[in-house]
C-alpha cells in the first residue's frame, strides 16, 4: 500500500471506530454516568485521580489538567491529578518494590472513600492499574475504566467501564481522549452551568 493509501486507510479506520461509538447507546449512557460520578465527587470535595502507562499516561495527565486547569470556562480548580507525575516516587517504588504496585501504593495512601480513580489501559490488563482498582474496591474509591472493547481484567473491577469499540491501540487512544474531553465538558457544565 502506498503512503496515500495508508493515510486514507487509517483515517477510515478512525472514522469507522467513532461511528461505532456514536451508535452505541449503552456506551454513551456509561459516559454520562461516569461524568455524573465525577461531578458528584467534586461536589462532595473529593478528588479525581488518573493513571495510565505510555500514551495512556499522557492522556491521563492531559485529562487531569483539563479539570485542574480549565476546559471551556474560566472557573475554580477541580482537584484532579495524574498519579504518575512524581517521577521520584514512581522510580523509587518501581525500583524498591515493583512497577506493578506504583499506583496501588499511591492511591492507597492519597485516596479516600468518595474519590474517583480513572484508569486508562487499551488492553484493560495493565497490572499496575488492575492492582490500583483492587485497592480502590477495599477503600470505597470509585473506579472508571477506559479500555478497548474487551475490557480485560479491568472489566470486573470498574464501577463504570468505558470499553470503546476497537482492539487497535491507536484507535482506542483516540477515542479515549475524545470521551475524556466529552466528560470534562459535561462535568464543567454540571457544576458551573
Amino acid at each position: 500500500m502506498d503512503s496515500k493509501g495508508k493515510i486514507a486507510s487509517r483515517i477510515e479506520e478512525h472514522i469507522n471506530a467513532f461511528v461505532k461509538l456514536q451508535n452505541d447507546s449503552r456506551l454513551q449512557e456509561m459516559i454520562r454516568l461516569a461524568a455524573e460520578a465525577i461531578a458528584i465527587c467534586f461536589r462532595r470535595d473529593g478528588k479525581v485521580f488518573f493513571c495510565g502507562n505510555g500514551g495512556s499516561a499522557a492522556d491521563a495527565q492531559h485529562l487531569a489538567a483539563e479539570f485542574s486547569g480549565r476546559f471551556y470556562i474560566d472557573r475554580p480548580v477541580l482537584p484532579a491529578e495524574a498519579l504518575h507525575c512524581n517521577t521520584s516516587y514512581l522510580t523509587a517504588v518501581a525500583n524498591d518494590y515493583s512497577f506493578d504496585i506504583i499506583y496501588a501504593r499511591l492511591i492507597g495512601g492519597a485516596g479516600k472513600k468518595g474519590d474517583v480513580l480513572v484508569g486508562l489501559s487499551t488492553s484493560g490488563n495493565s497490572a499496575n492499574i488492575v492492582k490500583a482498582f483492587e485497592v480502590c474496591r477495599e477503600k470505597g474509591i470509585r473506579t472508571i475504566g477506559f479500555t478497548g472493547e474487551n475490557g480485560g481484567k479491568m472489566k470486573d473491577l470498574s464501577d463504570w467501564l468505558i470499553n470503546v469499540p476497537s482492539t487497535d491501540t491507536p484507535r482506542i487512544q483516540e477515542m479515549h481522549i475524545t470521551v475524556g474531553h466529552i466528560i470534562c465538558e459535561m462535568v464543567e457544565a454540571e457544576i458551573f452551568g
